[in-house]
């Protein structure tokens, strides 16, 4: 698949691609004339690649982890960091979670005003 392609079915811009390319989180071959040609799982990858920078992880974790995804397990020193990786996801989970049941109770209020608002956060 060309750049392009890739681009759109994974839902990120060229410039991603080619940032990803330089971070060396994707290794597109290169055709007789230089332009990039991706295989079919660089869709995939790219949504993977995509997961973990929402997760908040640096690219350099990313680099760290691609590796371990693909063979599936990963050596002590990286596994204690993806543990803690993971403990801080999951805290930011519990953060969001909160802050969505805070907003629903102000879209309740809003839809429902009663005498008393209650907001207690």
């Amino acid at each position: 698949m060309r750049i392009g392609e890739v681009a759109e079915k994974a839902g990120v811009s060229v410039r991603a691609l080619r940032y990803y390319e330089e971070q060396d989180l994707l290794q597109p071959d290169r055709s007789a004339g230089g332009q990039r040609q991706y295989p079919d799982t660089a869709v995939g990858r790219v949504r993977l690649i995509q997961q973990l920078f929402a997760a908040g992880l640096s690219s350099r974790s990313v680099r760290e982890v691609l590796p371990c995804v693909d063979a599936g397990t990963a050596d002590p020193r990286l596994l204690d960091h993806l543990e803690t990786e993971r403990a801080r996801i999951s805290q930011r989970i519990v953060d969001l979670l909160a802050a969505r049941d805070r907003l629903d109770k102000v879209i309740a209020n809003t839809r429902n005003p009663s005498a008393e608002c209650d907001l207690t956060w």
